[in-house]
């Protein structure tokens, strides 16, 4: 459970309606399995001791009987086990039957919560039977102890104090204020709900939206069993469905009409920094519930993890649903770009067009702009300024690139007023730094304000998220702009994007030269090329952005700690990085994002697409003298064997 991950699991047994013993037997194998596989929550469906579709026979003492009989045998069953289990079961109490979940762990019996929303409409008609269940927990009397019996419970682990759970049945989530709302409000991270809901034409994409609904309004792990194989087929079909979401994003799911055992890790620390993070996520302390304590008896593992993560999560693994995005995204670069100019009275935009990626997506962005505001493309002024490190590839590329497009083509060399300015200061030209680079930088950064100056224009920043993180522009030079359409684009999205308008391109002239850019290698090319070909590569001297851009996207979105982000990019990254190279770049980047803040807290306007921004007026209030030693500390921790 180190790092706030617990595995578990929703199981569907196939059972005999009725026949409890059968049932518990099966159920009992599962506890087994689950405690093989170190799950530490595992549900079962609903009533799945007797089975849901039993009708009348819930009337009878037998089966009452009987299903209580087995409770105290499952109990009995997890006397030497560490998982914390739910199952659920007809329970009468003061004369009248409820449909319950049971929390049992450690040979007891530790809560009991039932159903409160009773259905009685169409095939469901449990109102016959069974009564709402009481809000206010009550404490009533099991196998000789007593236990609160109540909706209102929540269960709170010892050793991860955020691991709260709580629980409902069924209808109880398909209502217009399901229990589980209270529950999280009341404080729990993690809902339980045994159930068993038949399977109709098109039901299965409603359920699955209500639970992924549910858990993202409510910020939290979810945990849906179903009930499945085994239930009468009187009249309904049951298809164990089950399903484990986290914040609006289902985890696992079981196929439908096949009897499973799904788990996988729900991420406590991911939850709880999700719901810190939005202030209007206000849980506080309700005097009506009853907190249950359990315990993992110390009990603290480094799962290897089951659950994978994503390379790129900036960029969606479907094509079809990256397309979506990458067409969403390119909108809202370019209806903010609509608006600032429109807003300036501006009818001329400043490019400085390199024919490398970030600055060819600022331009198709502006034309798309252009079109949106009824403007001629020949009122984008892209500006080609080749210096020292330009290459021939790059340079006929930007050339194509505006031609194509309909803007207007200015070349305006700076070698020249480059040597003069190094001259100037008393510069070696054949001493290639900083100084040296950052040189042509600014003098592109004066020629462009100049230019847009002329028309009355603006420039258009083409700087990316990526490079805004690592500090990688050169402070009053491609750092500022009057407008940064990319401000908010990670670098590894911003190839997708100009990817998505190749794909798109109905000339095929523009497709080649897209795709071309594409494969250039990333590179300001302020250095001088060898053998024509391009000699200073960005990722050789910052490191891999696909590296970068996982990094930034764990730190900014959830604050995960650094030793939690090298574990997880080591799972991203298997086979394609070892364990020093991930850590390397991972201590580079923090030591660069805290000491490059000054430069974006003047960073200019631009729009936000994604969840993640480093805009200093919205999402990253960060001083420019933060130490991030407190971070590379705790990264030393996991620092890998050489």
């Amino acid at each position: 459970m180190v790092h706030g991950f617990v595995r578990v699991a929703a199981a569907t047994p196939k059972i005999k309606v009725a026949d409890c013993e059968y049932n518990t037997n099966r159920m009992i194998e599962i506890l087994e399995e689950c405690e093989k596989k170190e799950i530490k929550v595992v549900v079962f469906p609903e009533l799945c001791i007797t089975g849901y579709t039993c009708g009348d026979l819930f009337l009878q003492d037998t089966l009452l009987q009987a299903a209580m009989e087995q409770l105290k045998r499952i109990a009995f069953a997890t006397k030497d086990m560490n998982v914390l289990s739910v199952v659920g079961l007809p329970y009468l109490q003061h004369g009248n039957i409820y449909n319950v979940a049971a929390f049992v762990k450690d040979g007891r019996v530790l809560g009991i919560i039932p159903k409160k929303h009773i259905p009685n409409y169409s095939e469901f008609y449990e109102a016959r039977y069974f009564t709402s269940g009481n809000e206010k927990p009550i404490m009533i009397k099991f196998d000789n102890y007593e236990i609160p019996f109540g909706t209102n419970i929540l269960l709170q682990c010892d050793e991860m104090k955020d691991l709260i759970i709580g629980g409902e049945i069924c209808e109880d989530l398909w209502v217009s204020i399901p229990p589980s709302s209270h529950h999280a409000l009341a404080g729990a991270t993690l809902i339980v709900n045994l159930s068993a809901s038949d399977e109709l034409t098109g039901k299965d994409s409603y359920r699955r939206d209500l639970l992924r609904g549910q858990s993202a309004r409510l910020v939290c792990g979810y945990i849906y069993a179903d009930a499945g194989e085994g239930e009468s087929t009187t009249d309904c079909v049951y298809g164990g469905h089950n399903m484990i979401a986290e914040n609006g994003v289902i985890l696992k799911e079981s196929k439908r009409f096949t009897n499973e055992l799904i788990y996988t890790e729900f991420d406590l620390g991911k939850i709880v920094s999700e719901r810190r993070r939005k202030s209007t996520y206000q849980a506080k302390h309700n005097e009506e519930y009853t907190t249950i304590p359990f315990s993992y008896h110390g009990e603290i593992t480094k799962l290897h993890l089951t659950r994978r993560y994503d390379k790129a999560p900036f960029v969606p693994n479907n094509k079809s649903e990256r397309d979506l995005r990458c067409e969403e995204i390119i909108l809202i670069q370019a209806m903010g770009l609509k608006k600032r100019l429109e807003h300036t009275n501006c009818k001329y935009a400043v490019i400085g067009i390199s024919g490398g990626l970030d600055s060819t997506l600022a331009l198709l962005v502006t034309g798309k702009a252009f079109d949106l505001l009824g403007l001629e493309r020949e009122n984008i002024i892209a500006i080609t300024m080749p210096c020292f490190g330009t290459t021939d590839r790059t340079y006929q590329n930007a050339v194509s690139l505006t031609k194509k497009l309909g803007a207007t083509l200015k070349e305006i060399p700076i070698n020249e007023s480059v040597l003069l300015h190094l001259q100037d200061i008393g510069h070696d030209i054949d001493t290639h730094d900083i100084t040296y680079e950052n040189a042509q930088a600014r003098e592109r950064t004066q020629v462009l304000m100049d230019i847009a100056n002329q028309y009355n224009g603006l420039v258009i920043g083409t700087g990316d998220m990526s490079e805004l993180a690592l500090g990688w522009a050169t402070y009053n030079g491609d750092h500022m702009s009057m407008y940064g359409v990319n401000c908010s684009i990670p670098k590894t999205l911003v190839r997708y994007l100009v990817l998505y308008f190749a794909e798109t391109a109905t000339d095929e002239e523009l497709n080649e030269i897209l795709i071309d850019i594409l494969d250039t290698p990333v590179s300001p090319e302020l250095l001088p090329p060898k053998k024509g070909e391009i000699s200073q590569k960005t990722e050789d001297i910052v490191g891999p952005y696909e590296l970068h851009d996982f990094f930034l996207y764990y730190i900014m979105r959830f604050g995960f700690s650094p030793s939690k982000i090298y574990r997880l990019a080591k799972i991203a990254f298997a086979g394609e990085y070892d364990d020093g190279t991930i850590y390397k770049w991972l201590t580079i980047f923090y030591k660069r994002f805290f000491s490059q803040q000054f430069k974006r807290s003047c960073l200019p306007d631009g729009p936000k697409v994604g969840s993640v921004a480093l805009s200093p007026r919205g999402d990253l209030r960060m001083p420019s003298d933060a130490s991030a030693d407190e971070w590379i500390k705790e990264l030393e921790t996991v620092k890998p064997d050489k």
